[in-house]
């Protein structure tokens, strides 16, 4: 692709070189207004709602595979009967259009269809993770006043007792218990005849973030972001109807609702539910299913090369590999691109408050551009602030803003943290950053990641992609040294694939490196980095291990 020059939107002269996604063939977008104040890019051409993103998959791909779980198939056909039984189900309950109704599932097909049977009779469904604890789903289900929550057999126990949660009025369970109804039970009468009609700007979803600070926040995914964000891995990938995606992260975050889940419904393609992902399972499974797509974090790529027989499978039909959370390694970039010259790597960029993508990169730059996570959207604006709330020139760090139609419109039932949040329609992401002349945006460390050595700011992903491109090293996490002297010192934790002596990793740093960047301790891990659900690493768990060590 032949880049362009572009004028920059706040005025400015032409940057040089800029590259946006107007080179690429997508559908045409207008502004519209938005939540109120906001004007935003949007496709013109829409599905209005999630149900009838699932209604359009069943009339487009009737007999086609949706989806796949263990020995366990549906067509799109099977999948929208299947809903609006639950549906039917939610409402002899007497839920309401607007309640609100909790999932604490794994990945397994149950999750979807509860998810598209709250759409479609106008239910709200907040997401909870497996590996919450009974008071953090407390706190959510009161936060929210769920009224019902299908869960886990084997996660009883973190249901909260009914005088904690008053509000809490069923309780569904996979399969069932005493006094307790079993999934079944809500698709056993016949389908409900149609879709309660919702907005496109009323809430599909609630996902709760924590915060740097206080109790989690629960953000309000509209319709509108689902679909909107859809639409834009849709384009991207160029996802059809032919395309069979692994849901190899936990479905219950955003980047497995949006991704795998709603990606695969727009364009009516087939989901491939792992319930755990392990290496050698995925590249069974990978191969058997004809796998075209998936989003991983580098360090489940690594460990699926790692396999010895990582060559005898035939995944000759993967086309899409996406990436997050990480740097990719260039090491793993090149044996990728080795072992499977059809794979396409495509880095992107997002978060909860903007429904998933934020920034993809093209592929064709993704070997040249390893440092960034790719360009802004289609439809989307990252500026990049100041403290003070000013745009930083081209090439300066400040703090990433995002702006655009996958933009929630803010946090259930907390006003304050949405005025503090969000500014015109731009979610402030607490990520430093940058945004270069070509308009590819690096992504340098959290405001409360960033190291003070004496004054000079050293940002984690530089040294992590440093250490990433070190043959032995698998992954890595640059965390602070508290140090009475220079305030913070750099403290790397790596895992290897080799043995190897940590001051062969200084001075790999050390001659890539400024001195005052390159690690002044190393500890070398036998276990992978903890993670959250979305695949970020954890690093207030590493700074908590180090100060307990």
């Amino acid at each position: 692709m032949e880049p362009h020059r572009k004028h920059d939107p706040a005025g400015r002269a032409p940057a040089t070189d800029a590259v946006d996604w107007s080179q690429y063939s997508l559908p045409p977008m207008r502004l519209e207004a938005r939540f109120g104040d906001r004007v935003v890019p949007v496709f013109e051409t829409r599905p209005a709602t999630v149900w009838a993103m699932v209604a359009d998959a069943a009339a487009s791909n009737p007999d086609g595979e949706a989806l796949v779980c263990g020995d366990e198939r549906m067509t799109w056909r099977e999948v929208a009967q299947r809903a609006a039984q639950i549906a039917a189900g939610f409402s002899d309950l007497g839920l309401q259009p607007g309640d609100r109704v909790a999932v604490l599932l794994g990945n397994r097909i149950e999750f979807v269809l509860a998810l598209f049977g709250a759409a479609h009779c106008g239910l709200i469904t907040v997401m909870l993770g497996t590996r919450q604890q009974k008071p953090e789903i407390a706190y959510v289900l009161t936060d929210c006043g769920a009224k019902l929550i299908v869960y886990e057999d084997s996660l009883a126990d973190r249901v909260p007792e009914p005088a904690a949660v008053p509000d809490l009025l069923y309780r569904v369970s996979i399969d069932g218990a005493p006094g307790v109804l079993a999934f079944r039970d809500l698709v056993a009468g016949d389908a409900t005849p149609s879709p309660v009609a919702v907005a496109e700007e009323d809430t599909a979803m609630i996902l709760y973030t924590s915060g740097t600070t206080g109790k989690p926040k629960g953000a309000m995914l509209a319709h509108c972001n689902l679909v909107h964000s859809a639409l834009v891995y849709e384009a991207c990938f160029g996802a059809t109807a032919a395309d069979r995606s692994i849901a190899a992260v936990p479905l219950a975050h955003v980047t497995g609702i949006v991704a795998n889940i709603m990606t695969m419904t727009r364009c009516a393609g087939a989901l491939i539910i792992v319930p755990e992902f392990k290496a050698p399972d995925y590249l069974r499974l990978a191969a058997r299913e004809r796998a075209t797509q998936t989003i991983m974090v580098p360090a489940m790529y690594n460990l699926c090369l790692l396999q010895a027989d990582f060559a005898n499978y035939d995944l000759s039909a993967w086309r899409i590999g996406g990436y997050g959370g990480a740097p990719m390694p260039v090491a793993t970039i090149e044996r990728l691109a080795n072992m499977l010259p059809g794979l396409k790597l495509i880095n992107a960029y997002g978060a909860t408050e903007t429904s998933s993508p934020s920034t993809i990169m093209p592929p064709e730059f993704t070997a040249s551009h390893v440092d960034s996570v790719g360009l802004p959207c289609p439809g989307a604006r990252i500026a990049v602030m100041d403290s003070e709330g000013r745009e930083v020139p081209r090439g300066e760090v400040g703090e990433i803003w995002i702006h655009g139609g996958s933009v929630i419109k803010g946090y259930w039932n907390n006003p304050r943290a949405t005025a503090e949040s969000f500014v015109a329609g731009y979610w402030r992401s607490g990520d430093l950053g940058s945004i270069d002349a070509q308009n590819f945006v690096r992504v340098l460390d959290r405001q409360k990641d960033m190291i003070n050595r004496g004054g000079l700011k050293i940002y984690s992903a530089e040294v992590e992609s440093v250490l990433a491109g070190h043959p032995a090293v698998v992954e890595s996490a640059i965390i602070a040294r508290p140090c009475p002297v220079l305030g913070e010192r750099v403290h790397a934790v790596v895992v290897l694939r080799d043995e190897i002596d940590p001051s062969a990793l200084r001075a790999w740093c050390a001659a890539r490196l400024s001195d005052y960047k390159v690690p002044e301790t190393i500890t070398v891990s036998a276990e992978p980095l903890p993670r959250n659900a979305n695949g970020k690493v954890m690093k207030k768990v590493l700074r908590e291990a180090m100060a307990h060590a």
